[in-house]
């Protein structure tokens, strides 16, 4: 499954109506439609200041990360990792959002009018940032942020 639909159809998935979910994007202004978490993925929800190094971090080290979004002003990032994460994460500052959460999130291809946007937009093929490279990105970020 990969395409500009099958981002669409893999985030809508874990919607307990898909087709609800893909009506709630097209019809809201903002483009956005609320997720459970921990069915396909979880999300760690990481300090712009420290989310932005961490990005260019994984994007040094990988062809393409999984999805990451950001909130309004670039304030928090999220970063998607498989699911499960949430509850095992153990780290200073970084919010956890798995099994029962719900997060906003925006339209996979459309341009953000506000709020949550795709900063690395999910390809639909599933591919998510993996949790042990992800704290070695946060852990380089944060050193690198100490050298200002």
């Amino acid at each position: 499954m990969t395409g500009a639909n099958s981002a669409v159809e893999w985030l809508s998935s874990v919607a307990p109506d898909p087709e609800a979910c893909r009506r709630a994007w097209e019809r809201n202004p903002h483009g956005v439609a609320l997720l459970p978490a921990g069915k396909a993925w979880d999300v760690l929800i990481v300090p712009g200041e420290l989310g932005c190094p961490t990005l260019d971090v994984l994007t040094r080290v990988l062809d393409r990360p999984g999805p990451v979004l950001a909130d309004f002003g670039d304030a928090r990032m999220g970063f998607l990792v498989p699911p499960g994460t949430a509850a095992r994460w153990l780290g200073t500052g970084i919010r956890a959002a798995g099994e029962g959460t719900w997060i906003v999130v925006p339209h996979p291809l459309r341009a953000a009018t506000g709020g949550v946007r795709w900063l690395v937009p999910p390809d639909g093929t599933g591919t998510l940032t993996d949790p042990a490279l992800l704290e070695l990105a946060l852990h380089e970020a944060a050193a690198g942020r100490r050298d200002y």
